[in-house]
């Protein structure tokens, strides 16, 4: 059964295996309606943000589980992957800093992610 949690390690583990950056995951219950939960990295160059977001999107194809928007990957700057309950945010290197999504979603409680990335 594919559920939230799954989800989330399953995109946890896969941008990880592109060697995204700085992996950072917000756990947003009951503080956006948007999604349970955020998870924010990035890459250093245009090409590492699009092969980042690729891995993922493959991964979860595999796994059968839908893709609900997909946006600014021709562009490699921010690349957003909605996967309902889990929400992906790509960003190159340049724009993470300038955007800021932890500090703006700072009532949100950072998720531990050793256990997932071991």
């Amino acid at each position: 059964m594919v559920n939230e949690e799954s989800i989330f390690e399953l995109a946890v583990k896969a941008i990880d295996d592109k060697r995204a950056e700085n992996i950072v995951a917000l756990n947003m219950k009951g503080v956006s309606l948007i999604a349970d939960y955020f998870v924010i990295c990035h890459g250093n160059s245009d090409k590492q943000v699009q092969a980042i977001a690729y891995e993922l999107k493959k991964v979860v194809q595999e796994k059968g589980i839908e893709i609900k928007r997909l946006e600014g990957f021709d562009q490699a700057r921010w690349i957003l992957i909605d996967l309902g309950d889990v929400v992906v945010h790509v960003f190159h290197k340049d724009e993470r800093t300038y955007y800021n999504l932890e500090k703006l979603w700072g009532d949100a409680p950072v998720v531990e992610l050793e256990g997932v990335l071991g």
